[in-house]
């Protein structure tokens, strides 16, 4: 169970990347508007590191999150306690004329959550594929 979205983004993986690894570009880049800072961890993220995020969601909290995949310029995931799982993976599409494009997909993966049937009833999955597809655009217009 997940909701996925893609863009081309006319950007190399590794400037793409750099902007998922670092926390401190979450919510410049959420298209939620639910994240609204960082509350600690590292600067750059890495496998297993934990770090955690300001959000508001009707009032404002913190949550820890875990780095649970990560392979340097291709795939980044993280994880907290409710289970659920954000992920991206960035492939570089580029051509010898158009070297920097890449292909962008964030996923809201809720097969591990806790509770499906809670994230089902919150309507998360439809609210969380409208909010991807305005991360992805913020991820370009940042780059652009």
């Amino acid at each position: 169970m997940a909701v996925c979205a893609t863009r081309i983004i006319p950007a190399s993986a590794s400037d793409i990347f750099d902007i998922l690894a670092t926390p401190a570009m979450h919510a410049k880049i959420d298209g939620s508007g639910t994240v609204k800072g960082t509350a600690h961890g590292p600067e750059r993220l890495y496998l297993s590191a934990r770090f955690g995020m300001r959000m508001r969601f009707v009032i404002p909290y913190r949550i820890t999150n875990t780095v649970i995949e990560f392979d340097e310029g291709k795939l980044i995931a993280w994880r907290h306690f409710g289970g659920h799982i954000w992920r991206y993976r960035l492939n570089e599409i580029g051509s010898p004329g158009n070297p920097r494009l890449t292909e962008v997909t964030e996923c809201f993966d809720y097969s591990t959550a806790r509770s499906t049937r809670f994230i089902q009833l919150i309507d998360a999955p439809v609210r969380n594929l409208i909010s991807i597809e305005k991360t992805l655009e913020r991820i370009e217009q940042i780059l652009n």
